[in-house]
């Protein structure tokens, strides 16, 4: 049943989970045990829980013996070819004292745009959920091209959502919520909730930024989470520090109603 409030989380069927790289790789990796308590709290009441992640390139410089994130193609796809299989041993290792088994998804936005490669992706994340799996879902960074990636993981979360017709999607970030305009600013208010017919263009999201480890900002959330709710998913977006409060339904972070 799809979640029409924050409380809803706590009762949900069906959750989307996204995290992004800055919170989990590096000298952030410690949050990922964090992450997946929060993750196997939910599972054991007996919800449906997929983890959409970054981090593959991240987690895979040091390995490459990189200073810093690759910029030229090659070198991404393959920091990303050891960095995936590096950040599925962290969470499956993550999982194993709540006897959860993880299974890798990686998907290009080919798989979600052909109706073919669309149903075999749908019935392979319905298997994996009914066999109680907890999917771990990526970009394929390896064999993507810039022509074709999916821009950012926000919006690949809100992609996976309407997929397996999720309840609810929780998009995890720095912060706590959404501002009106960049909370750095004099005057920058926290946005509670936003309607699934709300007029945002008198709000200041910031633009897509590009750090040291991966990609996203409060932009690529507002139209990951409009993309969603306007498919009838509930969206909370909120900081990664949060994840417990927010899949037990605390009154936090920035919620997007979903459209009727």
């Amino acid at each position: 049943m799809t979640a029409r409030s924050r409380a809803d989380l706590a009762t949900a069927s069906r959750i989307v989970v996204k995290v992004g790289s800055s919170s989990i790789s590096g000298e952030s990796s410690w949050r990922i045990p964090v992450l997946v308590e929060a993750l196997a709290a939910a599972h054991a009441r007996g919800a449906e829980v997929v983890l959409v992640s970054s981090g593959a390139i991240a987690t895979g410089i040091p390995f490459l013996r990189l200073d810093a994130r690759p910029t030229d193609l090659a070198t991404q796809q393959a920091a990303a070819a050891v960095g995936q299989n590096v950040l599925v041993y962290r969470y499956q290792e993550a999982l194993r004292p709540f006897d959860i088994v993880a299974g890798q998804v990686l998907l290009t936005t080919g798989d979600l745009e052909h109706p073919t490669s669309r149903s075999n992706a749908r019935r392979a994340m319905e298997r994996l959920l009914g066999l109680r799996i907890l999917p771990i879902v990526n970009e394929n960074d390896t064999v993507a091209t810039q022509e074709i990636r999916f821009g950012d993981n926000d919006r690949l979360g809100a992609l996976v959502a309407q997929l397996i017709e999720a309840d609810a999607l929780v998009l995890l970030s720095d912060v706590e919520s959404l501002y009106t305009k960049p909370p750095s600013i004099p005057g920058a208010e926290p946005i509670d909730t936003v309607a699934a017919d709300a007029d945002l263009s008198g709000l200041e999201f910031g633009s897509s930024v590009v750090n040291s480890v991966g990609t996203g900002g409060a932009a690529t959330k507002v139209s990951a989470a409009r993309l969603a709710a306007a498919s009838g998913i509930g969206v909370l977006v909120t900081s990664a520090d949060l994840v417990d409060q927010a899949l037990t339904g605390a009154p936090i972070g920035t919620w997007f109603e979903p459209a009727l």
